[in-house]
């Protein structure tokens, strides 16, 4: 069987690639050899509905796994629909993720709290772009590298994901996000289990185009 399902990952994102030669699927291949144009119909529906699918489970696994609010994580999941050579791709945006999409946040005398976690001296408000997030101040006394072992701030002597800065001369500040490191390694086994779902769903599709030809030959 002519399958190609791997993954490759950078610092900020990962990607998921998927392709099954229709020609390769135990019991089809006559059929995809004398009708080419429907085994690559079944071949995109297939990889598609895959990739749908592989989408939708990575989004709860992550959100799970982090205290995400899924919609959340799904915005950072993008699927490529097939390409001439066969090939679908889903993509995963995995750099640091704004704390304040984690769920709701709620602002309360002592801080921030939101997904089960608590940012002490944070306030909840509109500092840069058009939307609240997240902050707090640098100089505050609640601002703590050692709390924060995942953190960027200008100066602070080293660069890790988690709190990125966002200075001016008056008031630097830094904003909450939520690493996603942690999921690195579960793209082997996202990859294992697309590529056993892409098999048994290519097998469906094939047979459906294959009952198409029999009703429509007068065979079914």
């Amino acid at each position: 069987m002519s399958v190609s399902s791997y993954h490759k990952q950078s610092a900020s994102n990962g990607m998921i690639s998927l392709r099954l030669d229709p020609e390769g699927v135990n019991g089809f291949e006559e059929f995809t050899r004398l009708f080419p144009k429907a085994a690559q119909a079944a071949q995109r529906r297939a990889i598609n509905k895959t990739l749908r699918w592989l989408r939708m489970h990575i989004a709860r696994d992550v959100g799970r796994q982090e205290r995400i609010a899924i919609a959340a994580v799904r915005q950072r999941l993008r699927a490529f629909p097939v390409s001439g050579n066969g090939q679908g791709r889903l993509w995963f945006g995995i750099n640091p993720i704004e704390a304040s999409r984690a769920g709701r946040p709620r602002q309360t005398r002592t801080g921030v709290s939101v997904a089960g976690r608590k940012y002490q001296g944070a306030f909840f408000k509109t500092v840069y772009g058009g939307k609240p997030d997240i902050w707090i101040r640098t100089a505050s006394k609640h601002f703590d590298l050692d709390d924060y072992p995942e953190s960027e701030i200008s100066g602070g002597g080293g660069s890790r994901s988690g709190w990125i800065s966002e200075n001016d001369s008056r008031f630097p500040l830094a904003k909450a996000k939520i690493s996603l490191e942690e999921v690195r390694p579960h793209f082997d086994s996202w990859t294992g289990r697309a590529h056993e779902r892409l098999v048994a769903v290519m097998e469906q599709e094939l047979n459906f185009e294959l009952q198409k030809y029999l009703r429509r030959s007068g065979h079914g």
